[in-house]
């Protein structure tokens, strides 16, 4: 009788210290760099540090996979999607898209798009539904032949709208239903002559 192999417990949090950004970097240097020789000008692009959502997927403490998620008016997009070799059959790429999806209809967005190569086309309509955009030609970057995908994502009644708790706003990225720490601040009295 053989031993049944257990599915390793895989947490998605979104990156929010300066130690998780070394572990994104590695994980994308890996894939990106290791795997498919992009340049690392290519793959370090401009767009980390300018408005975009990092996610770090671990499997005990190791950092196993990564996506980036950059927000634009009505869509959000994904991006530098990187799960190590040996975690790609382990669940890792989907729990960084649910909890990507999550994040992102939580803010209210009702589609993502994603630039996949069309191999993986077939995977990402499955865990995803992902669904190849019509009309639209593929493109190439980085020396690789990219489609363009969509998903539409449900309406969630709790979106964060622009009514919503001054303090939640205020919250950390994807914690906002968990007290922060302005929240606490609330209880100090204003400094006297603050406005």
């Amino acid at each position: 009788m053989s031993a049944k192999r257990a599915t390793p417990q895989i947490v998605v949090d979104v990156v929010r210290t300066l130690d998780q950004l070394p572990q994104i970097y590695a994980l994308r240097g890996i894939v990106y760099m290791g795997e498919q020789d992009c340049p690392f000008d290519e793959e370090f692009d401009g767009n980390d540090l300018s408005g975009a959502t990092h996610l770090v997927a671990r499997i005990g403490r190791e950092p196993v996979g990564a996506i980036r998620i950059r927000w634009f008016a009505d869509f959000a997009k994904l991006e530098r999607a990187a799960v190590l070799r040996r975690y790609r059959e382990s669940g890792v790429a989907h729990a960084l898209w649910a909890a990507s999806a999550a994040i992102a209809a939580r803010k209210g967005y009702r589609q993502i798009l994603g630039h996949i190569e069309p191999r993986l086309l077939g995977f990402w309509e499955r865990c995803a539904g992902f669904r190849l955009r019509e009309g639209r030609a593929p493109l190439f970057f980085s020396d690789r032949e990219y489609v363009e995908v969509v998903a539409t994502l449900p309406a969630r009644a709790d979106a964060i709208t622009l009514d919503a708790s001054p303090l939640l706003l205020l919250r950390p990225e994807g914690a906002w239903d968990e007290p922060g720490v302005l929240d606490e601040s609330t209880e100090r009295k204003p400094l006297a002559g603050a406005a």
